[in-house]
């Protein structure tokens, strides 16, 4: 999908809101103030005054308001050179086309390891940035929920669940979580490059939860393995919006899955791996039994044996 984003001065966005007037739908994402739906192309106008345009038409759409600055050519100061456990990442990196690629869940009882690679063009970074993308843990999970439909739109990503029974399966082998988050990663980022096709990212940078030699060893029996212009650094959602947006997309398809084994289990499953997590999973160890509980959580963690030891108190 084309998408081609620009800034508005108030009087222009008032004009635009007027020409559109027919078209008009409601959009209920944050900072949205108009939005509409033409034949050829989706109008979303931002409180901030930028503007994006989407689908077949968007770029001929944008022509037609675009005597004011594209947000494309905003102007950055120069940074200095960001240094991450020895290894300088590039100047500017967070104005550069990047496929950013991060993790969640694996600190959870409950729930699957999601991953997801995410590309933004740089072209892209102004819109990403006003759709309220920033670091995951600085956001709530129902912000979270409201601005990924749009996000979803607008990049090329590609988002993996492991399923706790596979989880477990491959566990069992040996597999270390870091093993299987490299693997994951590897993946989506595959995934993502053959989206593009022609198409190639300045760099690919991974949230980093293994130096660069020791993730790679991890996938040294893949026949396909992603390593040019890979960059590693840690709390990277703060070094460019694709490894943000990664991270909420990635988060989201956790969330959900989370919401299908709440069905299945009858109950609200807590996050995390702490005590309110064993009263729970003792719960559902009583009422279901053992392997019913083993296929929705990560059965090596603590928490399966402080849940069974619960369980056995109650039923004493």
């Amino acid at each position: 999908m084309a998408n081609s984003v620009i800034i508005l001065s108030d009087k222009k966005i008032t004009a635009l809101k007027a020409y559109y007037a027919s078209d008009r739908v409601t959009r209920n994402a944050p900072g949205v103030v108009f939005a509409a739906k033409t034949a050829n192309a989706s109008i979303t106008a931002y409180r901030s005054g930028k503007v994006l345009f989407q689908g077949g038409g968007a770029e001929v759409e944008a022509a037609k308001w675009q005597s004011d600055l594209d947000a494309s050519s905003d102007s950055r100061a120069p940074k200095k050179k960001v240094v991450v456990k020895g290894a300088a990442l590039p100047d500017r990196l967070e104005t550069l086309s990047v496929i950013g690629s991060d993790e969640t869940g694996t600190g959870d009882f409950f729930g699957p390891v999601t991953v997801c690679a995410c590309y933004v063009r740089a072209d892209q970074i102004p819109l990403v940035a006003e759709l309220g993308v920033k670091d995951s843990k600085l956001l709530t999970d129902p912000y979270m929920r409201s601005i990924a439909p749009d996000l979803k739109s607008a990049l090329t990503y590609s988002v993996l669940t492991l399923q706790n029974e596979k989880y477990n399966t491959v566990q069992a082998k040996g597999w270390s979580q870091g093993k299987i988050k490299a693997l994951l990663h590897n993946q989506a980022i595959r995934h993502v490059l053959r989206k593009m096709e022609d198409e190639h990212p300045d760099y690919i940078l991974i949230d980093q939860f293994a130096e660069r030699g020791v993730y790679y060893n991890h996938l040294k029996n893949e026949r396909e393995i992603v390593r040019e212009n890979v960059l590693f650094a840690t709390k990277a959602e703060g070094l460019h919006v694709a490894v943000a947006a990664a991270s909420i997309i990635a988060r989201v398809a956790f969330l959900d899955e989370m919401d299908r084994l709440s069905g299945l289990a009858g109950r609200t499953l807590p996050k995390g791996a702490g005590k309110k997590v064993d009263e729970t999973a003792a719960s559902i160890l009583l009422a279901k039994g053992e392997p019913f509980l083993r296929s929705m959580t990560k059965w090596h963690f603590a928490n399966a044996k402080k849940a069974a030891v619960l369980a056995a108190k109650k039923r004493g």
